[in-house]
């Protein structure tokens, strides 16, 4: 059968061009059946109780269904189809169903319990310690110890939480792609510079139209928000993008989440009760850093409470600028786009539209890869001929500093219809070696920047930099992982308010000299970014972070709240408990109609419920540990400095979740993180 089905052949890679909706239910199937009959065998009173019998067999079960299930996932982010998802959604609530089912298997519990009260175990690496005690954890947070009727209730509750997220981005992506205006007449565009109308240009061109077309896709938004004269092209744009999957706005009721968001938190409550945790909040920090709701609501108010009075001068400064500069005298939030670049303009007289002849995609990923190997010693190189889902898509081989080729990435940078929107590193293949053959990692890099038009490369923003470099740290993280028990290997089972510290670490070279030095070249001359540019850059790096910390806030605030006070007498209240968010943090107001929480992928349909604090909680880590970069840089050195790299990479990223996350920060840094470092990467200290 594997003969004819590509989920089931053992190959290195998936064979994406082979693969076809009516495979993944035979293929899911067939491996649940395999994966059973191996934990019954595990689990048998004769069976060996060893860590290779125990523990090993588990990675090798779960890596054979990782194999199939990776390309599958990956798939329906990246090139979504109605055949797909019919088949996708039952896949996936097998799969939820399944791993509920292992994770309140008593047998099996008591056989990992073995090995931790077994008297040789305390002799047994750090890693497989780990493995064995990350396993226990996991198996009480999966209801391992309830008794009946509550087991079968907490493993409903997980089947119904899968589907419910898989229907919340389902219906964001599909409200993103519902809406769209076309334009023919170009002077409604006026102010839209020459890169962003190319890229509305080639969305009409996509569809058989004539003129432009303005979608909800991320480089639209962004051009239209940011440059457009046309105020009330700005609003309708910003009234579709934060009503999508609402009851409000162009497509009102039709893609609602508003009932989903309801369910899932009703859910996600009664599933954290069922643990005995009071409320999901106090349930996500099991698997954090974080050691209590009250730390992290600390954390938050602290920062609140120092960004807000920079945020509300920026606004002011802002407010009057608009009044007396664009004739804006009431500020609305789809002009806080459009004035605030007019004003970065005004005073450091840069513009984004400068920058990006200078960031031409091909050679900032050339100048990533020569980064990261002056830091780490290792090269990446493309290889043609592998099977991709898409001819955007690029495969590159990862060689360390001897040539032996130890990890790959699918690099995927383009938006496109079918294709959901943001930015994101997902696993392909873990590291393996369960000493009968060795799989090597394999990492899917995927952003949405707008593509190549006409004769022009890709140009992209400095944000779009920053973009990039997060992702790639984020792949790093994984593919440099030396753990080869996939279960806390690279990023899998690494504290989740830690798990971006890598990713973040990586900005900071976005705005090094020397880095830039590396790839920002003009795309046209190859003149080198001018230092005056550079300069305006550096000054202009801080504009409005209090405002882009109290938007990030208000984000961390309203997660952290909806979960830490849910009542289910009163129910999940998003947008009650939105607007007391932003009477604390928020110094603009949106619209009564604007429904962000409807959209807030990341929460309801991501892996950040209760945890989006954790972006800000690893900025802090992050700008800590590039501060020993920095600190070499201050005693003669370079800040891309290859020995600290090799340590860096040696304490942090070599060792996954091996050990805890704040132990692998002192290893390398000598110290706790210290909290003066995020308000420094700000400009705030």
């Amino acid at each position: 059968m594997s003969h004819d089905n590509p989920l089931l052949a053992d190959d290195t890679l998936p064979a994406f061009s082979q693969i076809r909706p009516e495979h993944v239910e035979p293929a899911i199937d067939a491996i649940l059946a395999d994966y059973r009959a191996g934990i019954d065998a595990l689990v048998a009173a004769d069976a060996p109780r060893d860590f290779d019998t125990v523990m090993l067999t588990q990675e090798r079960l779960e890596q054979r269904l990782s194999r199939a299930w990776a390309p599958v996932s990956h798939l329906h982010s990246v090139a979504d189809s109605e055949a797909l998802r019919e088949v996708y959604g039952p896949a996936e609530e097998k799969l939820t169903e399944h791993a509920m089912e292992l994770g309140q298997n008593r047998q099996l519990f008591a056989a990992v319990q073995a090995l931790a009260d077994a008297p040789d175990f305390a002799a047994l690496p750090r890693p497989q310690r780990a493995l064995v005690e990350h396993a226990l954890r996991d198996f009480r947070l999966s209801g391992v110890a309830l008794d009946e009727p509550a087991r079968s209730r907490f493993r409903e509750i997980g089947v119904e939480l899968s589907k419910l997220s898989t229907e919340f981005s389902n219906a964001v992506l599909d409200a993103t792609e519902a809406w769209h205006e076309q334009i023919t007449d170009e002077r409604d565009l006026a102010g839209i510079p020459e890169s962003g109308r190319a890229v509305l240009r080639q969305y009409a061109q996509d569809q058989d139209l004539d003129g432009y077309l303005v979608t909800l896709k991320q480089p639209s938004v962004q051009a239209v928000l940011s440059y457009a004269d046309n105020r009330a092209l700005r609003e309708r744009v910003y009234w579709a993008y934060q009503t999508r999957a609402s009851d409000q706005g162009p497509n009102a009721g039709k893609f609602d989440n508003s009932a989903r968001i309801e369910k899932i938190m009703a859910l996600r409550h009664e599933a954290a009760q069922l643990l005995g945790y009071a409320n999901a909040a106090e349930e996500s920090l099991a698997t954090k850093m974080a050691g209590s709701p009250t730390e992290v609501m600390e954390f938050l108010h602290d920062l609140a409470s120092r960004a807000k009075p920079v945020a509300q001068q920026e606004l002011a400064t802002l407010r009057a600028f608009a009044r007396d500069e664009l004739h804006l005298d009431n500020l609305e939030p789809w002009d806080v786009g459009y004035a605030s670049e007019k004003l970065r303009q005004r005073r450091y007289a840069l513009d984004e539209e400068q920058l990006k002849p200078y960031f031409p995609l091909p050679a900032v990923i050339e100048g990533l890869f020569a980064l990261t190997g002056k830091l780490y010693g290792i090269t990446l190189a493309r290889r043609d001929g592998v099977d991709v889902w898409h001819s955007d898509v690029r495969y590159y081989d990862v060689r360390d500093a001897d040539g032996r080729i130890f990890a790959g990435a699918y690099v995927d940078l383009y938006a496109r219809n079918g294709k959901r929107g943001g930015a994101w590193m997902d696993v392909c293949r873990a590291r393996f070696d369960d000493g009968e053959h060795g799989q090597l990692p394999v990492a899917f890099l995927t952003c949405n920047f707008a593509p190549p038009t006409g004769d022009k490369p890709a140009l992209l923003t400095h944000d779009d930099v920053l973009t990039l470099f997060h992702e790639f740290g984020h792949g790093l993280h994984h593919l440099l992982t030396e753990i080869t028990l996939p279960s806390i290997g690279g990023i899998d089972g690494v504290e989740w308010d830690a798990v971006e510290l890598p990713s973040q670490f990586m900005e900071n070279f976005g705005w090094n000299r020397q880095a830039l030095d590396l790839f920002a070249k003009h795309y046209q001359t190859g003149e080198k970014l001018p230092d005056e540019l550079f300069d305006r850059m550096l000054a202009a790096r801080h504009f409005h972070a209090g405002l882009f910390l109290v938007r990030q806030l208000e984000f961390a605030l309203f997660d952290f709240l909806l979960h830490l006070e849910y009542d289910p007498a009163a129910g999940a209240r998003p947008l009650a408990v939105l607007e007391q968010v932003r009477k604390e943090v928020a110094v603009l107001h949106p619209p009564a109609w604007q429904r962000f929480p409807h959209g807030f992928s990341h929460i309801f349909a991501g892996g950040y419920a209760a945890g989006y604090y954790s972006y800000l909680w690893a900025e802090l880590l992050s700008a800590d540990a590039f501060g020993e970069f920095e600190e070499r840089a201050g005693k003669g050195g370079e800040v891309i400095d290859r020995a600290t790299g090799e340590r860096f990479r040696k304490e942090f990223l070599a060792v996954g979740a091996s050990r805890p996350a704040l132990e692998s920060f002192i290893a390398f840094r000598g110290r706790k993180p210290e909290p003066e470092a995020l308000l420094r990467s700000h400009g705030l200290a």
